[in-house]
């Protein structure tokens, strides 16, 4: 049980109520729906994967208790897809998060960039301070180049994703550079791509139950057989001399 402040009875009955009238309205919008890809299914959906997962969260807290509702990923709940048959144009959105594991390797990689940019015997304004390092670094390096060789900038990779949205015509210049990711409207999204160490330890988890299931089966196998040959009396007995 978490030691954060618990949630009150009532609190966690008031989410409970919320999952059953969640429920509620996602049956009257499936049985209302309109076509395949009716938006109001999707948003009640939504409504209640949400409502579904803090009342999962609440019964958890007080009464260390669990649901059997398995929340769908972002990806999996991706409303259908709305945008233009043939796109005139696309956008890209990539987010790649990391985490500053070794400052110094970081620092010292930043000036080393620093002091080949000054000639030789020059003295290199290096800031000394890591924000000012991150800023050499990917000023200097292309993304890429930097989640290739994130190792060796001391960096440590995080969950990153990577959005392709269908556009009817290219933005003009400019356009959107004061808020480059507003407004994205997830159902021109033509497809995403996800990594995170969540999938990792999910296929740890399957490989885990396989082990365990091939080594129930290999030891019940060895049973069968040495039953079958005590039966069918293959086993020769011990001499008592030897």
């Amino acid at each position: 049980m978490s030691d954060a402040v618990q949630p009150t009875a009532a609190e966690v009955r008031a989410a409970a109520e919320a999952v059953k009238t969640a429920l509620d309205r996602h049956l009257a919008a499936v049985e209302r729906r309109s076509g395949e890809d009716d938006p109001a299914v999707y948003e009640a959906f939504n409504e209640l994967a949400s409502a579904a997962e803090t009342y999962d969260e609440l019964l958890y807290d007080r009464y260390d208790e669990v649901t059997p509702f398995e929340i769908p990923g972002a990806e999996d709940a991706l409303p259908p897809y709305t945008g233009p048959e043939e796109p005139n144009a696309l956008s890209v959105l990539i987010r790649r998060d990391y985490a500053v594991a070794e400052p110094q390797r970081l620092l010292a990689q930043a000036q080393r960039v620093e002091a080949a940019d000054y000639d030789e015997g020059a003295d290199a304004d290096a800031s000394g301070t890591v924000h000012g390092a991150l800023g050499t670094l990917f000023g200097e390096f292309e993304p890429d180049e930097i989640a290739s060789r994130h190792k060796e900038f001391g960096l440590e990779e995080g969950d990153s994703t990577l959005w392709v949205i269908a556009s009817d015509d290219q933005t003009d210049p400019g356009e959107w550079l004061e808020a480059p990711f507003e407004g994205v409207d997830p159902q021109r999204v033509v497809c995403r791509f996800d990594v995170s160490a969540v999938f990792d330890d999910d296929l740890d988890d399957e490989l885990d139950d396989t082990d365990d299931d091939s080594d129930a089966e290999s030891d019940d196998d060895l049973e069968d057989e040495l039953d079958r040959d005590l039966d069918e009396g293959d086993l020769e007995p011990l001499d008592a001399d030897r």
